[in-house]
């Protein structure tokens, strides 16, 4: 693993919370992602399955977790799955897991080979009333391949068609969305490498150089520091391509007079941050560009205040979209009198800020958990307001990670530049 040890406590915390929430009876079962291919005989970097991550700390392919709290022996109440390596695998693959390290990494006691696991769920079936089983049920999510969970799912019901089967996804979307202070810690990480791979772009940006050239200098950074990489494709956006939202291609030059879009971030022991900044390409913001920088830097701050226990999305999205009209208007992009005779449904200043201010963040940079929630401590959320100016080849957005406490939200990436003349400053030092 490139990053450090992580203490087996935290998963066998969440491994009871898990069981807490569980029927009498209950059998549950966790499988490790599949290895995609691309073409030939190539395959894809493995990404663990984040739920099976998140219960055992298992960062190996090949894997199944099954927890059985009430199973007549208390050596199957947890069990891990391993596949069993050899002298061919470690040749060609390299090292995988022995069962001591397993036992460390996980706090799960019985750990078995794969080969078992057949013969051992016929065992425990015949014991469970329930089978909780696993599936994608993010609310954005669209699969259109065949999983491991989708195969298991389909292969357990033929061979066990009389047991009451039933969803994890929803006790995981409602464990995962409160982070531990562990998991704080692994995420202030994560934004830390980003906010390292920032500075170093300030020093490096300036007219002439390539959106990839750029892409380059962030790979460099969060591999150096232990990353395994980026958490999503990284978005490096130059003059109107920042009014692209999901701009990935990273192939223009940047031109002097340009403002360069950046949305980045780490991912550290699979979880994520996610930070945007907007910077001059030539190190000076111009007028018009201050304008608008400093009217989404407003709209930041005010969301960051909204973003305290007991408030909900649907409130504070309309909140945050009020002082974004107001903004908006003070830039003469849109009139008073217009805002006041629009259709609620369809308010205005949709057509320049389309997106929504705020995500989940976690395992996932869109992470698992009930939208309409009411915001507790413990909860991680981005906050990312932004103005897109298709006339003028102009979008900036800025955006950064807060985790919300019992009083306010504390700023994962405060210490990361973000007030225009800290940015000038800074790139002026180029």
């Amino acid at each position: 693993m490139r990053y450090g040890s992580i203490s087996p406590e935290l998963f066998v915390h969440n491994r009871r919370n898990f069981e807490r929430q569980l029927l009498p009876g209950s059998l549950a079962i966790f499988h490790s992602n599949d290895i995609m291919p691309t073409n030939a005989d190539g395959t894809m970097a493995f990404r663990q399955n984040n739920d099976l991550f998140y219960l055992s700390g298992v960062d190996q392919e090949e894997s199944i977790l099954v927890i059985f709290p009430d199973a007549k022996l208390p050596q199957y109440r947890e069990i891990l799955f391993l596949k069993e390596t050899s002298e061919h695998i470690l040749v060609w693959e390299g090292y995988k897991l022995t069962k001591e390290q397993a036992r460390e990494q996980s706090g799960i006691k019985t750990i078995m080979w794969l080969d078992s696991f057949k013969q051992v769920l016929h065992a425990l079936m015949n014991e469970a009333e329930h089978v909780y089983l696993n599936t994608n049920e993010h609310i954005r999510s669209v699969v259109e391949v065949q999983t491991r969970d989708a195969r298991f799912i389909r292969e357990i019901r033929e061979q066990y068609p009389l047991h009451n089967y039933k969803r994890a996804a929803p006790i995981m979307h409602q464990l995962r969305a409160i982070k531990s202070q562990e998991e704080i810690r692994l995420m202030r990480r994560a934004c830390e490498i980003t906010g390292n791979a920032f500075r170093r772009l300030l020093g490096f940006v300036r007219p002439g150089v390539m959106e990839y050239e750029i892409e380059a200098e962030i790979f460099h950074e969060f591999l150096r520091s232990g990353s395994r990489g980026p958490a999503y494709g990284s978005i490096i956006a130059s003059g109107a391509n920042a009014c692209i939202l999901h701009y990935v291609s990273n192939d223009r030059e940047c031109h002097d007079g340009d403002v360069l879009l950046l949305d980045f971030g780490a991912e550290y022991a699979n979880y994520a941050a996610d930070l945007s900044r907007s910077i001059p390409v030539n190190g000076k913001f111009t007028e018009r560009q201050r304008q608008v920088y400093d009217a989404v830097l407003r709209v930041m701050k005010f969301a960051k205040s909204q973003l305290v226990a007991g408030n909900n999305i649907e409130d504070y999205h309309a909140a945050v979209g009020r002082t974004m009209e107001q903004e908006l208007i003070g830039l003469g992009l849109l009139s008073q009198g217009d805002v006041n005779n629009q259709d609620p449904a369809a308010p205005l200043y949709k057509k320049y800020f389309m997106h929504g201010t705020s995500h989940y963040l976690g395992l996932d940079v869109h992470d698992v958990g009930a939208k309409y929630r009411t915001f507790e401590p413990g909860m991680v959320y981005t906050v990312e307001p932004g103005i897109y100016i298709r006339e003028e080849g102009l979008g900036i957005r800025l955006e950064n990670d807060v985790v919300i406490t019992r009083s306010q939200c504390e700023d994962l990436m405060a210490d990361i530049p973000l007030e225009a003349d800290d940015i000038e400053r800074l790139m002026a030092q180029r």
